[in-house]
Order: C-alpha cells, then structure tokens, then sequence
C-alpha cells in the first residue's frame, strides 16, 4: 500500500466515525419562499336593461333602466360544439356583471377561445313587469364576447376582461297607443 494512501484512509475513517456518532441526519428541503405562479384568468362583464316601451322591437336602449339581480348565463363551446362551460352570474345594483370564467380551459384549438366558443344569454329578470327576453345583440342565441383591450392587474392575478352585450329585457304588457293618423 502507497505511504501517502494510508494517511487518508485514516482521515476519512475518522471523518466517517465523527459524522455518525453525532447523528448525521440529511439537511432539511430549503425553505426559502419561491413567489406564486402569477395567473391569468379570463372574464366577462355587461350590462343588462329593461327595454322601454317605446323601444320595443328595435335594438335602441334609450330611455331603458338597469336591472338589479338579473341572472346572466355564460356559455362556452369546444370545436366541436359541446358545452365546455357554463356558469351563471347575477347583476349588481346598477345593472352590471363581472364574472370570472374559472375552469375554462382553453386549448391550442383557435376555435376554443373565448372571443370564439363562449356567448352570454340571459337567465331571468327578478322585475316581473320586465322579464320576457328581447334579442338585442342576438341575446336570443347568445350575444359575442368582444375583447376591448381590458385588464385588470394585482400582484399575482391578472385578468382579460372579455365585454358582452349589452343585454336587455323587455315589458310583458307596454300599453298601447293610438295609431298614427294621416
């Protein structure tokens, strides 16, 4: 055996001997805090109205009022036409909704973005003197997301805020007025 190899032998034995009399024991995970993954969300936001009367059967919504507690239905569609979202989202006091599509996946498919797959519908007016659905902005069938370049950012959220509508409801009973006379 080499003069200069049994010096080692030794210290790596007395290395060894001191590692395990003092209970060596593998260092811990560090715990050193890594930021949260930053998310990006997408949502939607509209008004819906009560058409007035005089409004009726046209896509004007002047003179009409917001509606407190309307229920508005997101709706998406994969490419391949089955539903892949859909939740349901009620309206403040002054007539507007904000409503985070939470769980729409969104695939490479470009026909499964949102601007694409989902539409807004209306669900029910709490007024019962203005609850029949009017077709302003193709209600009927679900009226197209817009994108309008808005997003709301925090430190570790973010969310595309997609527009729809506006949505409108319209009287069941407008009374009735006399015809035009030439």
């Amino acid at each position: 055996m080499n003069s200069r190899a049994l010096p080692f032998s030794v210290l790596v034995i007395l290395i060894a001997t001191a590692v395990l009399a003092n209970g060596y024991t593998t260092p811990p995970p560090p715990t050193t805090a890594y930021p949260a993954v930053k998310t990006v969300e997408a949502a939607v936001e509209g008004m819906v109205y009560c058409q007035s009367c005089d409004k009726f059967g046209s896509w004007s919504l002047a003179g009409a009022e917001a509606i407190a507690g309307a229920k508005v239905s997101i709706i998406c569609k994969n490419h391949r036409e089955q539903v892949s979202f859909y939740k349901v989202f009620k309206t403040d006091s002054y007539g507007h909704f904000y409503g985070e599509l939470k769980g729409f996946k969104m695939t490479p498919h470009f026909l499964n973005h949102p601007l694409h797959s989902c539409r807004a519908k209306l669900v029910s007016s709490p007024r019962e003197d203005c609850n029949l659905f009017s077709n302003i902005n193709n209600a009927l069938d679900g009226a197209s997301l817009r994108y309008e370049e808005k997003r709301l950012k925090w430190t570790n959220y973010e969310a595309v805020v997609y527009a729809a509508g506006p949505l409108a409801f319209r009287p069941d009973h407008c009374p009735t007025t006399a015809p035009p006379t030439y």
